[in-house]
């Protein structure tokens, strides 16, 4: 059986096309495999299965800041058990890995740091301002005092301390007026006892990483938080 030229040539166009579409293709899946494996959100990584400078090296990326701020304390929580039981070697390998951390990554790290500040104060300030009495506000700043001060306990002990939420209360709030009655000359001071330290922190370097809306109720929310916890006690 003879092929004419001009079944010939349009046999070499379909073969062209079919070609020029297979190139596409590969060309898209390539496109979309590259983006699944090095552009997408990756998940936290397994804090105890995975290697501790990797773990590390999560927090100084973009994705953690993705994640919900519970995710995030989580994380942190994890890592901060896992620090406490490290062995000599991987000691070493995060602390070769922290002092090599520099330029970008270090920068993101940072930032993700006071984007988590920022979030934790913006959820406390949209929650505090949504409640209608003065008694509801005071009692969710109480609460919310208490709160993440048993969360600072679990970072650094790994457990809560075994004492009541009113005695946690207690310290918190005169440990702020005893600073306070120290430099009297200073009235209110922003930075007086360790709850209201946000305050400085806020305004020293978390503030740019919030929008003005976010802005005007954190600084509403800290400064009631600072009045509350500076007020005497009856």
């Amino acid at each position: 059986m003879t092929i004419s030229l001009a079944e010939f040539a349009q046999d070499r166009r379909r073969t062209l096309m079919a070609g020029g579409l297979a190139l596409v293709l590969a060309l898209l899946l390539g496109a979309v495999l590259y983006w699944w494996a090095f552009i997408r959100f990756h998940p936290p990584p397994s804090i105890f299965d995975t290697p501790v400078d990797d773990v590390a090296g999560y927090l100084s990326l973009d994705d953690f800041s993705q994640l919900p701020v519970e995710e995030r304390m989580r994380f942190l929580l994890g890592f901060a058990d896992r620090f406490r039981g490290l062995s000599q070697s991987e000691s070493a390998v995060l602390a070769g890995f922290l002092a090599g951390l520099s330029g970008p990554a270090r920068d993101q790290l940072l930032q993700n740091m006071k984007t988590l500040a920022k979030d934790i104060l913006a959820d406390g300030a949209r929650r505090y301002l949504e409640l209608g009495t003065a008694s509801e506000r005071s009692a969710f700043m109480d609460a919310w005092l208490v709160e993440w001060m048993k969360t600072g306990e679990r970072m650094t002990r790994g457990k809560e301390r075994e004492r009541s939420d009113g005695e946690r209360l207690a310290a918190i709030k005169r440990d702020g007026q005893e600073e306070s009655a120290r430099r009297p000359s200073d009235g209110i001071s922003l930075d007086a006892g360790n709850a209201v330290e946000f305050l400085d922190f806020w305004q020293r370097e978390v503030e740019t990483t919030a929008t003005p809306k976010e802005q005007g109720q954190i600084v509403r929310f800290l400064t009631d938080l600072r009045d509350h916890v500076l007020k005497p006690q009856g």
